[in-house]
């Protein structure tokens, strides 16, 4: 039995034994292929199963498939975050962050043998398709999932614009059911606005691409020039945002922070923990924050999140966050593509681990939907026969309405009534969104108190 191929297996692997850093293994380390020769036992025991796979299958294995999908199951096994990535996926890796990629539109990860959504994209085919944060994707095209890895399945869902695609979705409290979509080149703004009202600015990130950071600060610049000086609060939306690069979502905590700490990171390695702090500045001029999370919020997200909320620059509102606290290193392996491999975990200012446990929101809103409930006439004292009248000379002149038309009971009118505050028809978008309803009230709310006169 030939040798060579065995030798040259094992040292393709030797090579992933080396720290991403350079650093060399500590002789004296139990793992260390200098101090245990289990180690050569057990890449000897690789090159058999190898050599025997590629002899004896039923069907002809190229070298190459079997070394990639060896490589790729040891850094899938690792945890659901590393993986490999041959040529062709590194560079699709590289034209997604810098803000533009072919495919659906979708973050995913592995869960339990699935594919399992972490956030659909804005306006993309997993987006306008219906997709939700939690769906467990089981079979792509009619063929299951189980067995693929996370690499292969993206790689499935990937394929020319315009061509049609397949998903078996499981849903809690559904039967599992079909999406059929089409691919489409995916251009991400990764950064939109407008005005809730005149009053308050809205802004939504849809994932931290190298785009981003100046994305926020253009948004900012054209909500002052709409609101001017009416402009009392800022939305910050971050649901269903998956996350990113890791300086951008530093650079946008920077952008809200003038000073402290926003995200530190700690590896295997003491000496390769790093800390990020905030320079002095703020976009908004101290106007006050309220962030939008939910369940797809992650990674990046949740650096930003937990570094304005440690730091009382922020107000959180929704549902609890994904949980992804974990640092991906993309090491790239000159002509065979890239390693992306967990190198470190992320803490908040505070030193919370966001690692499975997420970012608790400070005001839990559910997700939900408002509608106007009718009522009837309702009667007021002034609809009241005989009611007495109000003789207050300091009345605010805006409580002086020109009495309505009489009712049919014949008694006198009560005065219009202004909407609720979540059903105003000024504000964009609010009445079919309750949570940003809400962090758009409770802005209103600390404008309010922030200038009323002392009693």
């Amino acid at each position: 039995m030939m040798r060579l191929p065995v030798a040259a297996a094992c040292a393709a692997i030797l090579v992933f034994l080396l720290p991403p850093s350079g650093r060399a293994a500590d002789p004296q380390s139990p793992q260390s292929p200098q101090s245990s020769s289990e180690t050569y036992r057990q890449l000897d025991l690789f090159g058999e199963v190898f050599e025997r796979v590629r002899a004896d299958y039923v069907e002809e294995v190229s070298d190459e498939q079997l070394i990639e999908a060896a490589i790729n199951g040891m850094l899938s096994s690792l945890d659901p975050h590393s993986s490999y990535m041959n040529a062709k996926s590194f560079q699709d890796m590289q034209v997604q962050v810098r803000g533009e990629f072919g495919g659906l539109g979708i973050e995913v990860t592995m869960e339990n043998g699935v594919i399992k959504v972490v956030s659909p994209i804005d306006d993309t085919p997993a987006a306008l398709a219906g997709l939700r944060p939690g769906d467990l994707i089981v079979q792509i095209d009619g063929e299951p999932v189980m067995g693929l890895s996370l690499a292969e399945a993206v790689e499935r869902m990937r394929g020319p614009v315009n061509s049609e695609i397949k998903l078996t979705i499981k849903r809690d409290g559904r039967d599992p059911f079909d999406v059929k979509m089409k691919r489409a080149v995916v251009k991400i703004q990764s950064v939109k606005s407008q005005l809730q009202g005149d009053d308050v600015g809205y802004i939504r990130i849809t994932s931290f691409n190298e785009q981003t950071d100046s994305g926020l600060q253009s948004a900012m610049k054209q909500l002052r020039a709409k609101a001017g000086s009416k402009l009392t609060g800022i939305v910050l939306d971050l649901r269903n945002n998956p996350g990113g690069l890791l300086d951008q979502a530093i650079a946008v905590c920077d952008d809200f922070l003038d000073k402290g700490e926003i995200v530190s990171t700690r590896g295997r390695h003491a000496e390769d923990a790093q800390r990020y702090d905030a320079k002095q500045g703020d976009i908004t001029d101290g106007l006050p924050v309220v962030v939008l999370i939910n369940g797809g919020s992650a990674s990046a997200s949740e650096i930003v999140a937990g570094a304005l909320q440690d730091h009382h620059r922020a107000i959180l509102l929704g549902t609890k966050s994904f949980g992804k606290g974990s640092v991906q290193t993309i090491i790239q392996l000159p002509g065979h593509g890239a390693m992306r491999l967990t190198t470190a975990r992320y803490y908040t200012p505070s030193g919370r681990s966001i690692q499975a446990q997420g970012i608790e929101p400070d005001i839990n809103v559910e997700p939900a939907k408002i509608e106007k409930i009718a009522v009837g006439d309702i009667v007021h004292e002034a609809d009241l026969r005989g009611a007495l009248k109000n003789t207050d000379a300091n009345q605010p002149a805006g409580n002086k309405k020109a009495p309505a038309a009489p009712a049919d009971h014949g008694a006198t009118p009560p005065e219009s009534a202004a909407p609720a505050p979540d059903v105003d028809a000024n504000v964009m978008g609010t009445a079919e969104d309750y949570q940003l309803a809400r962090a758009v009230d409770l802005l209103r709310g600390l404008s309010l108190f922030g200038h009323r006169a002392p009693e």
